[in-house]
Parts: C-alpha cells; sequence; structure tokens
C-alpha cells in the first residue's frame, strides 16, 4: 500500500480495498495477469473506454503501491513497458477466481438461469 492509503485507514484490509476498487484498476490488473507486460498504447487499447489519463492515474498508484512496475527503454519514441511486480502476481488467484465467477454469471445469464433468489439464513435484512 502506498504510505497514504496507510494514512487512511488503519485496517489492512480496508487500505488494500480501497486501492483495488479504484476506477478501472481490477480491469487494468486483469489486462496485466492475462497479457503479461504491455506497452502504455497497447494496454490502453486492451482496456477499452478507459482515457489516456485515468491510465496513467491508475498506473501511478499501482506503482507507487508496488504492484504494477513500469519500465522505460530511452528510445524514440521513448518505450515504456508495464507489468505486474511479484506483489502483483500474488493477486492471481483472486483475478483467477473473480473470473471463474464472472463467466459462471455469465453463462447463467444468457441461460436465463439467475433468477432472484431467496436470501440465505445467514444474511439478514436490515
Amino acid at each position: 500500500m502506498t504510505r497514504q492509503t496507510r494514512q487512511k485507514t488503519a485496517c489492512p484490509m480496508d487500505a488494500l480495498l480501497r486501492l483495488l476498487m479504484g476506477p478501472w484498476t481490477t480491469y487494468i490488473l486483469w489486462t496485466l495477469r492475462q497479457r503479461g507486460p504491455l506497452r502504455f498504447g497497447a494496454l490502453k487499447r486492451e482496456v477499452r473506454g478507459i482515457s489516456s489519463r485515468m491510465l496513467t492515474e491508475r498506473l501511478r498508484t499501482l506503482e507507487a503501491a508496488w504492484i504494477v512496475f513500469r519500465a522505460y527503454h530511452p528510445s524514440i519514441p521513448p518505450e515504456v513497458t508495464y507489468g505486474l511486480t511479484q506483489r502483483g502476481l500474488e493477486l492471481r488467484e483472486v483475478l483467477d477466481a473473480l473470473d471463474a465467477l464472472a463467466q459462471r454469471w455469465d453463462a447463467e445469464d444468457r441461460d436465463g438461469q439467475s433468477a432472484p433468489r431467496e436470501p440465505s439464513p445467514s444474511v439478514t435484512s436490515p
């Protein structure tokens, strides 16, 4: 986590969730998980709909949290590549589990199987 994130909350889980719940963050991480290190332009094309400004902001935040690395290679034009650090790679199982759930829910929705269900007994209404 970044120092700023840690100062906002004393709970490590809250800090992690705040970081991951940022706009576009999980989509960026998922793309890097699936495709490996990418140059900025390629990453922007993969994360459809994101602006250059937002992508830059999210990447800087993830870099500050040591989840994403930035490799700069001086050339004309300059080549900048982004990828997951070791810390970022620790999110593989979480991202893979979310993908499996998303795929299952998508299939259920397409098949019309996702009818409203009763809450489980352990869930109480306010």
